[in-house]
């Protein structure tokens, strides 16, 4: 009877585990039917898991304020041989970010493209 109750349990215990990561990972925090164009100043950059994020103070009219991106892991873009450099680069510069928002509204984002003052890019997808 007790092997069945710990068993129970542990099996529930993955259970939650497993939505938790799915939600985490998944559409629900973004509206991933509009794409989103924000131009403005990169202020800094969390280089941390689960996700770097990079933030982005606008002035344009639909989009002012202090923007905050998340992205993928540090370690997809060692894989690809980006450094945390290659972003530090561009603070203090004027950036284009091309994204999805949240869906709540607020200025939080998921990065698809980033475009930096010297013209080159770097797609996140």
């Amino acid at each position: 009877m007790r092997f069945a109750l710990r068993l129970s349990l542990a099996a529930v215990s993955v259970l939650f585990a497993a939505v938790s990561l799915s939600a985490h990972h998944s559409a629900v925090l973004f509206d991933l039917s509009k794409t989103y164009t924000v131009t403005g100043t990169m202020m800094k950059v969390d280089w941390r898991n689960p996700h770097v994020e990079i933030f982005v103070e606008s002035k344009e009219a639909n989009f002012t304020g202090t923007w905050e991106f998340e992205t993928g892991a540090p370690s997809w873009f060692r894989n690809r041989n980006i450094a945390k450099a290659d972003l530090d680069r561009a603070i203090g510069q004027v950036v284009k970010v091309e994204g999805v928002r949240a869906k709540d509204g607020s200025l939080y984002g998921y990065i698809y493209k980033i475009t930096f003052a010297d013209s080159t890019s770097l797609d996140l997808r």
